[in-house]
C-alpha cells in the first residue's frame, strides 16, 4: 500500500495552491473595502445627487488601483493572483451596473445576489449529503482527504455547520437586500463591511471549534 503521507490527490492540491491561503482570502477583500469606504466618505462630502458620478469615479479609480497594486505584489512574490483579479472583476461589474444607473447602491447588487447563491449552494449541499464545509475543510485543512465522510458523527457536525453558515449568509442577504430597495446607500456601503469579515471570522472560529472537538471525542474513545 502507498503510504498516506503522499503528495495530495492533484485536484486538491490545485485547489489548495489557487485558494492562495488565508492571506489571499482578505487580500481579495480589500480593493471592494477600499471602494466602500471612498464611497461612503465621499458621499457624505459630496452628498448632491449631481455628484454622485464624481464620487463614484473617485470610488472606483481609488478600488481598481488598490487591486492592480495587491496583484502586482503577488506576482513579484510568485504568489497567485487570482484573488486579486477576482476582486478586480466583481468591482468592474458593479462599477457597471452603478455607473449605467446612475445609483450607487448598484455596485451592491453583484455581491447581494452571489450572497443568495451562497446560500443555495449551502443548503442544497446539505440537502444531498455531502456538507460544502466539509469539502471546504477537506481541501484548506485536511490535506485533501475526504476521511470524514465514513465518520458519522463528524458528518452530522459538518452538516449543521454547513446549515449555520447559510444561514448567516441568509441574514446578510435580507439586511443587504432591504437596505437595497431601501435606497439606503451610505448603511449599504457600511453594511457590506461590517457583515463580511467580522461574520466570517466568528463562523470561522465556530468551524474550528467544532471540528477539533469531535477530532478530541475520536481519539479519546480511541485511547480508552
Amino acid at each position: 500500500m502507498k503510504p498516506d503521507t503522499e503528495e495530495l490527490p492533484p485536484f486538491a492540491e490545485q485547489m489548495a495552491q489557487q485558494l492562495g491561503g488565508w492571506r489571499g482570502l482578505v487580500e481579495s477583500g480589500v480593493p471592494v473595502a477600499v471602494f466602500v469606504l471612498v464611497n461612503v466618505v465621499l458621499g457624505e462630502i459630496y452628498s448632491d445627487p449631481a455628484d454622485s458620478r464624481f464620487v463614484l469615479q473617485w470610488a472606483i479609480g481609488a478600488a481598481v488601483a488598490v487591486a492592480l497594486t495587491i496583484a502586482v505584489l503577488r506576482f513579484a512574490r510568485k504568489q497567485s493572483i487570482r484573488f486579486a483579479v477576482n476582486g478586480l472583476f466583481g468591482i468592474a461589474l458593479g462599477a457597471y451596473l452603478a455607473w449605467n444607473s446612475g445609483e450607487q447602491r448598484d455596485f451592491y447588487l453583484p455581491g447581494i445576489f452571489i450572497t443568495l447563491g451562497y446560500v443555495v449552494l449551502l443548503l442544497g449541499s446539505t440537502l444531498v449529503g455531502h456538507p460544502l464545509v466539509g469539502w471546504i475543510w477537506t481541501v484548506v485543512a485536511n490535506e485533501g482527504k475526504g476521511d470524514w465522510r465514513a465518520e458519522e458523527k463528524l458528518k452530522r457536525t459538518f452538516t449543521w455547520l454547513t446549515a449555520l453558515w447559510a444561514a448567516v449568509f441568509f441574514v446578510k442577504f435580507l439586511i443587504q437586500g432591504s437596505l437595497y430597495l431601501a435606497h439606503y446607500e451610505t448603511a449599504l456601503g457600511v453594511s457590506r463591511i461590517a457583515l463580511s469579515y467580522p461574520p466570517f471570522a466568528l463562523l470561522l472560529a465556530i468551524t474550528i471549534w467544532a471540528v477539533r472537538r469531535v477530532r478530541r471525542q475520536e481519539e479519546q474513545q480511541l485511547a480508552t
